[in-house]
């Protein structure tokens, strides 16, 4: 069926935008990124899960707003004593948004593509040591691990491994068809995204009856919309110097919190001269993180030495190995036999984060003789250009999947990194359940990555979050990229 034949007129109406006041059970929320499409399977892009992550699609499992793992289409499962047999029971019930159910057929069908050779999902590797799904009944599917895999109840709660159907798969980049409590609407190119509450929801219904992503890219027009009160939440606000002026109005309220994004400035590590280790330290010690945090993010952000979330208990500080020393980058850069430095390509995505703090970071550069060539590009030139095509010298970026510092064992990834020892490692973390022993050999993993430079490692993100006085159950910290519709409601 199509869902548009579903919205009632006033629904239409809240969507529309008519009356100034805000009708009750609808939600405005106001993100800078546009999503390039809305199919999680089939797109890197953060932004992609800022809008569909719980609300149009769900996976066997998700993750909630304190970063745990709990169950979503599988109600329960049960382990081989091995560990190499995973049997999920399915909630019954479940359908699609055009109606037809959802049953193990399509989990097999789900998991069988995210890993299939041709695979376009950006987290193929998630699902690397899966060697079969089976079809038990039609609410009883059983995956089968080529060796142990103590991450899979957490790889199956990214967005990249939620449930799709196979006669809609092809077309979820434009009309997303999930099981989730909302369903998609309509999609205003370059404005926003309008959602309506699933009426056939299996679960607990949700508050809001409808909801609107609007999207604001340029941080000064945010704010004009947040104070004109055009927007009810702004997830990720992208001024974070004003935060101090909208925190003393008191129509709002300010939520900060942590998020799993490691902002680093990434290197072609294929790319000569990156491909020296001492050209990329280098890089590394021309970096001042704080000067970045406090010129770009006005003080928000965690300095960090390599790809590890500081609010995981594994973290391992390792700022001192790449601390600001502009002499010793000279030095690095004379051994290199580059002495009178060298001219790269600075890509810069639209986030403030990136374009604030890529020109804070070309001056850094500068200094010790790395001239840079800024380019400002829009999300889906940046995808293109240097996730797909890996064309450019310098980028800055956030990272916002969950405990992804797997991504540097994959030597297509974008930055290029290609070392066996550092494979190998996430080898013996893939089949080690004890937490002591994958501590530590997350913390082995760390110091490889922190001592090879691969990339300079900026700041952890915060999550800054504004939003009117009366809207509850917002997520402080983002465990995963998510605006959670079903836990919103306003106060009576």
């Amino acid at each position: 069926m199509n869902i548009r034949h579903l919205l009632t007129a006033s629904a239409v109406a809240l969507l529309a935008g008519i009356g100034a006041a805000r009708a009750e059970g609808s939600i405005t929320i106001g993100m800078q990124l546009e999503p390039p499409n809305l199919d999680p399977t089939g797109g890197a892009a953060e932004a992609i899960d800022s809008v569909v992550y719980a609300n149009i699609f769900q996976g066997l499992t998700r993750f909630t707003s304190d970063g745990s793992v709990v169950a979503n289409l599988a109600d329960s499962w049960d382990i081989s004593a091995d560990g190499l047999v995973y049997t999920f029971q399915l909630h019954p019930g479940v359908t699609f948004h055009d109606g037809s159910a959802m049953d193990a057929e399509d989990v097999k069908f789900s998991l069988d593509r995210a890993r299939a050779e041709g695979s376009t999902n950006a987290q193929k590797a998630l699902f690397a040591e899966i060697a079969d799904v089976t079809v038990v009944d039609p609410t009883t599917v059983r995956v089968t691990l080529a060796a142990p895999n103590g991450n899979l109840l957490f790889n199956l709660a990214w967005g990249d491994a939620v449930i799709v159907a196979p006669e809609t798969a092809d077309t979820n980049a434009t009309n997303p068809i999930g099981t989730g409590p909302y369903t998609f609407v309509n999609w205003v190119q370059g404005d926003r995204i309008n959602l309506a509450r699933n009426e056939a929801y299996w679960g607990t219904a949700p508050a809001l009856e409808t909801a609107s992503f609007r999207f604001i890219s340029d941080p000064t027009a945010a704010l004009a919309a947040v104070m004109a009160e055009d927007i009810d939440v702004f997830s990720g606000f992208p001024a974070p110097e004003n935060l101090p002026q909208i925190a003393a109005d008191p129509r709002f309220q300010v939520i900060t919190g942590s998020t799993e994004g490691e902002t680093i400035l990434a290197m072609n590590n294929k790319l000569p001269p990156f491909d020296n280790a001492k050209v990329r330290e280098a890089v590394s010690h021309a970096i001042d993180r704080q000067a970045i945090i406090d010129g770009a993010m006005f003080g928000y952000g965690t300095p960090i030495g390599t790809h590890f979330a500081p609010h995981n208990p594994a973290y391992v500080d390792l700022t001192a190995a790449s601390g600001h020393d502009p002499e010793l980058a000279k030095k690095l850069l004379a051994e290199a036999g580059l002495a009178d430095g060298f001219t790269t390509t600075l890509k810069l995505p639209p986030p403030s984060y990136a374009r604030r703090g890529g020109e804070i970071v070309a001056a850094q550069l500068a200094a010790v003789g790395i001239r840079t060539e800024i380019e400002n590009l829009e999300w889906a030139q940046w995808l293109e250009q240097v996730f797909k095509a890996r064309d450019f010298g310098l980028t800055i970026v956030s990272h916002t999947e969950p405990m992804d510092i797997g991504i540097y064992g994959n030597p297509d990834y974008y930055f290029q990194y290609d070392n066996q020892a550092f494979r190998d490692v996430m080898a013996k973390l893939t089949g080690t359940t004890d937490p002591a022993a994958r501590t530590a050999l997350l913390q082995e993993a760390q110091g490889i990555i922190a001592a090879d430079h691969v990339n300079g490692y900026l700041f952890q993100l915060a999550a800054l979050t504004v939003a009117k006085a009366g809207v509850r159950g917002l997520w402080a910290n983002a465990p995963v990229a998510a605006n959670d519709l079903s836990a919103i409601s306003w106060a009576e």
